[in-house]
């Protein structure tokens, strides 16, 4: 679990997101890029305003008649939006899909090289708000933002929340029964629970919002206590997580994304999920490359995804953003994960993660 923790920071490091000292998480630091022809003309086009903003925009974007997306979205539901994307708007979508941090990473040494490909970031949170401090980033003045819910924006609005990843139990309907379940974290002293929960390795983040919520001597102390009576195993990787709740390997886990597991719970798995108080969303966001070759389609593209995108999250059961797509999750009570823990504070969460829970396990 270290070689992962310490992978992921030293990335966010040497981008220089980390060189921060104390300040808040939206600050941006880095020294500004070189303005180029691109830059200015992108400037342009996430301005516009107005009655005839949106024909401008699909005029500008079926010229241009592409757009470059680097997302760590799932593949079929990345498709689920291009394909919609590409049929009304007559632009084709080149997609470059891999991990988060391997976005970021791209993304840096693209713009440090003065090599302008990418039009759209689509990923987590945290790298967001790195290549935001990264300057490369722009703002796009789009005029759906209202329809979002606050914690969705952030401050300097270069980027923005488009769905939230919920962290919640799941659980082998199988294995335990409904009844049995616990209620609060506490709960989870019973030593009925022995052997039988494990969390993500690197969930350091759902770790400090609960921890933080609760007060954090507390709430250190709870969870310490709960690996040293009844042991908590650790697993890399959500999805393999999920499909060992799913196979009954693991009867409980405490860190796996709603969405996922009602994916797997419609297709038939023995899998369902609850959520304990605090309950802590992870955002994932949009932005705009500031050097973003094809600029009416990538602002096009970004209020796309805060319109008609949303719905088409909403029905692959994710947690959109907008306040005009149902869902009782975008409603209840949430503690936001703060980008500043990992970009920050990474190293103090991440070493407490692993002294807790690196204790006991398989």
């Amino acid at each position: 679990m270290t070689r992962s923790h310490l992978s992921r920071r030293q990335l966010i490091q040497s981008s220089g997101a980390m060189a921060l000292g104390g300040s808040a998480w939206w600050s941006a630091q880095a020294q500004p890029l070189a303005q180029t022809p691109a830059a200015t003309a992108m400037a342009a086009v996430a301005n516009l305003s107005g009655p005839d903003r949106l024909k401008k925009l699909m005029d500008g974007a079926r010229k241009e008649g592409a757009l470059t997306i680097y997302c760590s979205a799932p593949v079929d539901d990345m498709q689920a939006m291009t394909s919609v994307f590409e049929q009304k708007y007559g632009v084709k979508c080149k997609v470059w899909r891999a991990g988060s941090e391997k976005i970021l990473q791209r993304g840096i040494v693209e713009a440090r090289a003065n090599r302008h490909e990418v039009d759209i970031f689509e990923t987590n949170g945290p790298e967001m708000e790195a290549l935001s401090r990264e300057k490369i980033l722009q703002e796009c003045k789009s005029p759906f933002l209202s329809d979002l819910i606050p914690q969705a924006i952030t401050p300097h609005r270069e980027w923005i929340a488009t769905r939230l990843n919920i962290f919640t139990c799941a659980y082998n309907t199988k294995v335990v029964k409904k009844e049995d379940l616990p209620k609060t974290y506490r709960d989870l002293l019973d030593p009925k629970w022995k052997g039988k929960i494990s969390v993500e390795a690197d969930d350091n983040d759902w770790l400090a919002g609960v921890v933080t919520h609760m007060g954090y001597d507390k709430g250190v102390a709870l969870f310490k206590e709960i690996v040293a009576k009844n042991g908590v195993s650790v697993r890399k990787g959500h999805t393999l997580l999920a499909s060992m709740v799913a196979s009954g390997e693991v009867p409980l886990a405490l860190t796996l994304y709603n969405y996922k597991v009602e994916q797997m719970k419609n297709a038939g798995a023995p899998v369902d999920w609850f959520a304990l108080e605090p309950t802590v969303a992870r955002p994932n966001g949009v932005g705009a490359a500031r050097n973003a070759p094809h600029p009416h389609a990538a602002v096009l593209w970004e209020d796309f995804e805060l319109t008609e995108g949303q719905v088409i999250l909403g029905k692959r059961d994710f947690i959109p953003t907008s306040t005009k797509v149902p869902s009782k999750l975008n409603k209840m009570p949430l503690v936001f994960a703060d980008p500043k823990v990992t970009l920050d504070d990474g190293q103090k969460w991440s070493h407490l993660y692993e002294e807790i829970f690196s204790r006991k396990g398989g």
